[in-house]
């Protein structure tokens, strides 16, 4: 069911608002226009499960994400006080029970936030009228269960949406695959050279730099490529990250089942530049409202309301990373060093703890590069180029691991490479396997293959099984998956009846 939720903003918040749109454009920050809307708790969570959207295709899924956030509110475990939507205008919405100083706050982060999706180059390629899309989304799944029947749509959307993370997130920004060159078209004879195998050469020189017995071997092994290409019928030529874009085009689906599986990855493509980027967008969000809020918003009554909600927001636990906290103290680091001049080869070179420690250039840089970072990095190489060891030290940062004697998570190490490489580690792809298409005709009996990029890590094999059995629904022939299981190279299958494990040979 959409969810209305156009109706006025109070006077008081309509003013807060070109307040604080005209104090983060001061600061240089730039933004789509922002619509604001108050919404209750029940309206929130309802727009929390469905993404931030007032409407979304129908599915168990949302209705599961609404019961656990109403459910986290009336047990007093968590509260949701603004979301904001990556759409031009952005939509943003606000709690009617907040208040006012938590308001302005919101209010504040919300800029924050808009200026990030505007102008990180992560969300560059993203469909700036997804709110109009998601609705369109809407109406073809209402239609396809109108015609083929709720469970049967249902059943297909569970598998979708079990697969929605084998995408390629970056392929919006790099071309993985060379365009072929029409067949019809003829190349020029610098290239035929190039593709014969020879290299440029004078006339006389010719038979010196391209030996025939050479070419001639050359040219029978791309011959027998070619033949044995042909023979086995295997297909994609290079493996291939984007699985739905494989699946969308060779799999043998209904018309509906396609168009069912497109939303679905259009709807992953949109929403994984926030995954790539949510420490820095939680961060740069966070450092515009205590910027703007601490030098501009307060009133001295309500400074102890705004620094309980900071504090809440910016809270640390020991079981999980916070990415608000991460993000705002990163950046104010680099502000910081930008600012003294604590960068650059002469820097690293220095290694008198004192003289570091009195460092101080007066270069004024800070502002400016904080500006260029959010411009450029995601998380990962946000973390890899200014996660520093000082850092690490002056935050009390460690690395932690699983004890199996006593059954707890310990404290493993303090030492920076460790740290470092376990942030990255869980960053990178988000934390989930890399899985690549290697073979859509495996064994030459139009079995698809796929390959786990094992970096250390084993897959869950329950995890693994059920996404199979969803990947065979959709191929509707065997899938294997190759991986490394108790450091055996081991192949993983599925046939639609029975699933199999064995050692690779």
């Amino acid at each position: 069911m959409p969810i209305s939720t156009h109706r006025p903003l109070p006077a008081q918040i309509q003013d807060l608002q070109r307040e604080l749109a005209e104090r983060a454009a001061s600061y240089g920050l730039d933004f789509f226009d922002t619509i604001f809307e108050m919404v209750d708790y029940e309206e929130m969570s309802m727009l929390a499960a469905f993404g931030g959207f007032p409407q979304r295709y129908p599915h168990w899924r949302f209705g599961a994400e609404y019961d656990e956030l109403m459910k986290g509110y009336s047990y007093g475990l968590q509260k949701i006080y603004e979301m904001v939507i990556n759409t031009d205008p952005c939509y943003a919405y606000l709690l009617t029970a907040n208040e006012l100083t938590d308001q302005k706050l919101v209010i504040a982060h919300v800029y924050g936030h808009c200026d990030f999706f505007k102008n990180s180059a992560w969300f560059s390629k993203t469909n700036r009228r997804m709110l109009d899309q998601m609705a369109n989304h809407a109406a073809r799944v209402n239609r396809y269960i109108d015609k083929h029947g709720h469970e049967p749509v249902e059943q297909f959307i569970d598998a979708c949406l079990s697969l929605d993370d084998l995408i390629d997130p970056y392929s919006p920004h790099i071309r993985r695959v060379e365009k072929k060159q029409p067949k019809n078209v003829r190349p020029k004879e610098d290239e035929r050279d190039e593709q014969g195998g020879r290299f440029p050469s004078k006339g006389y020189m010719d038979a010196f730099i391209n030996p025939p017995d050479v070419l001639k071997r050359q040219a029978e092994r791309r011959e027998r490529d070619q033949r044995e290409k042909e023979e086995s019928r295997s297909f994609p030529e290079e493996p291939q990250r984007d699985v739905l874009l494989f699946l969308l085009e060779h799999a043998p689906l209904k018309d509906w089942q396609h168009d069912v599986l497109q939303i679905v990855r259009d709807e992953a493509y949109y929403f994984a530049p926030q995954g790539q980027t949510k420490i820095m967008n939680e961060g740069w969000a966070s450092y515009w409202h205590s910027t703007i809020m601490t030098k501009h918003a307060l009133d001295p009554s309500e400074f102890i309301c705004y620094a309980e909600h900071h504090a809440g927001t910016m809270a640390t636990s020991p079981h999980r990373l916070n990415p608000y906290k991460l993000g705002i103290e990163l950046l104010r680091d680099i502000e910081e060093r930008w600012n003294k001049g604590q960068f650059g080869p002469e820097w690293d070179a220095c290694d008198d703890i004192h003289a570091r420690y009195k460092w101080d250039k007066d270069l004024g840089l800070g502002r400016e590069k904080i500006f260029e970072v959010r411009r450029i990095h995601n998380d990962v190489t946000f973390i890899d180029t200014f996660l520093t060891p000082d850092f690490c030290a002056k935050h009390k940062m460690f690395s932690f691991a699983y004890n199996d004697a006593t059954d707890y998570y310990e404290i493993a190490s303090r030492e920076f490479e460790k740290i470092k490489r376990q942030l990255l580690h869980n960053l990178t792809n988000h934390g989930r396997p890399f899985i690549y298409v290697v073979d859509g005709n495996y064994r030459n009996r139009g079995e698809l293959y796929l390959m786990h990029r094992y970096q250390g890590v084993e897959l869950k094999l329950d995890y693994a099984r059920d996404t199979l059995q969803n990947l065979e629904l959709l191929w509707s022939r065997p899938v294997h998956v190759e991986t490394v299981i108790d450091d055996v190279p081991t192949v993983l299958s599925y046939d639609g009846h029975a699933h199999e494990m064995k050692a690779k040979g």
